[in-house]
């Protein structure tokens, strides 16, 4: 069945309910042969979503390889990082590690644990979403993996226990067993390799497990933020009071634009802090992460403590949030 096919019995089932007459369940759609034959665990039955919002990203499941059995080095043997180039720093348990955009780039999940808790440390470039997930849940410690599909432009993971289909931007469970359930959150940090060192000079930093694997340092995704819209492996509705593309900072359901923050220096809410420094590139601007524009630092706190945030991209937040309007002023 295509997916203009799915499109219409989504159509047809809203009209029955408006009408008063019982929809179709949700069971109803048929699963695609392919998505069954790649994943003979998950349970189809169980969905929050209709199966047409899922689209294929191009390649098949692990086509874009998790890191499950991460290499790492210490600040003194690191040559080939620039001090301004990306990196999702992560301080747990009196333990620091720095996963290099260029490097989650190209594998999109890192499988890890760092201070005795297992992570996954996950990267959507299409989305410019990162975020940190406690991999302990329901009494297990799940891996993750990449399904080869995209729900709104974001990475839909998967759990290999039980190859439950889960959202990256939101840890929601969309297809399978955990279908509503969300995953733990760990606060982390966007910044430069630089800031990293200066906040843990005994830290350690994720390197490739195969140097000649992937051409690290360079970036696929040549201007992506320097378009008006997203690839058209979205779809929806864009935002129309602000560049579908610009990066804005995510907290609990609230968004402030990067260029407000950048004017400001310091945004408050409440207990809440945001600040903006300079000295960060853009992983997805030129084709060397190490040249891209300086689109800066975040820290986001709340009584001074790092709470979770994420720097992601206008389009994203209305997607997932559309009855929410980001603060641009």
């Amino acid at each position: 069945m295509d997916r203009r096919t799915f499109s219409k019995l989504g159509v047809f089932s809203s009209a029955l309910a408006v009408i008063g007459v019982m929809a179709l369940p949700a069971w109803s759609e048929s699963v695609p042969s392919s998505w069954e034959f790649q994943f003979p665990k998950t349970d189809f039955t169980t969905k929050s979503i209709p199966f047409s919002d899922i689209i294929s990203g191009g390649p098949p499941r692990d086509g874009i390889p998790s890191i499950d059995d991460p290499i790492f080095k210490t600040i003194a043997d690191i040559t080939d990082l620039k001090a301004t180039e990306p990196v999702i720093g992560l301080i747990l348990n009196g333990k620091a590690r720095a996963y290099p955009l260029r490097i989650l780039m190209w594998h999109e999940i890192v499988n890890d644990t760092i201070g005795g808790v297992p992570v996954a440390v996950t990267y959507c470039p299409l989305c410019n979403s990162g975020v940190v997930f406690d991999r302990r849940f329901d009494g297990h410690v799940l891996s993750f993996g990449t399904t080869g599909k995209l729900r709104k432009s974001d990475l839909v993971m998967y759990d290999r226990q039980t190859e439950t289909w889960w959202q990256q931007f939101l840890g929601e469970g969309l297809i399978g067993k955990y279908t509503g359930e969300t995953l733990k959150v760990i606060p982390e940090r966007l910044e430069s390799y630089e800031n990293f060192i200066k906040r843990a000079p005994g830290g350690e930093v994720l390197v490739p497990n195969r140097p000649d694997q992937r051409n690290y340092g360079r970036n696929p995704y040549l201007a992506y933020d320097q378009q008006d819209r997203p690839y058209p492996l979205f779809e929806g509705d864009l935002p129309d009071y602000i560049n579908p593309m610009a990066r804005i900072v995510v907290i609990d359901q609230k968004a402030w634009s990067l260029e407000l923050l950048r004017q400001k220096g310091t945004v408050t809410d409440g207990d809440l802090k945001i600040t903006w420094s300079s000295g960060q590139n853009s992983a997805l601007d030129t084709s060397k992460i190490s040249e891209g524009q300086d689109v800066g630092n975040v820290v986001a706190q709340r009584s001074g403590v790092d709470t979770v945030y994420d720097v992601t991209f206008a389009f994203v937040f209305n997607a997932f949030h559309p009855d929410k309007r980001i603060i641009t002023e």
